[in-house]
């Protein structure tokens, strides 16, 4: 379970940013999670409980905010909506495709204390 070691990092980043802002407490975390990522939500949600067990986000609140997939069609170039990473471009049927956006994950913002 990938998601685990996604959580680690994640609060070993709340961490760094804490002794770089002088912080003490995060209370709520809103995550980007790509379509594409191949992170399960389900998964982070749970994950993210456990990792942050004794840390300076213990007990944050969690908001996971899903970003669509996008893709370049450089067959009929355009930019087009892609659900699954090996789809081909809804436009043309193409599978010459270059994923832009929704194979992310990462820290969108911060609220603390």
């Amino acid at each position: 379970m990938h998601e685990l070691a996604l959580c680690q990092s994640v609060v070993e980043t709340l961490r760094r940013q804490a002794a770089v802002h002088h912080f003490a407490r995060v209370t709520n975390v809103r995550l980007e999670v790509g379509a594409l990522s191949c992170v399960a939500p389900d998964a982070i949600a749970f994950c993210f409980e456990a990792a942050t067990r004794g840390t300076l986000a213990e007990g944050a609140r969690l908001e996971l905010l899903r970003l669509p997939g996008e893709a370049w069609c450089l067959e009929c170039d355009a930019s087009v909506a892609v659900a699954e990473r090996h789809d081909p471009c809804p436009r043309c049927g193409g599978y010459r495709l270059r994923i832009t956006q929704g194979d992310e994950m990462r820290i969108k913002d911060l609220d603390v204390e």
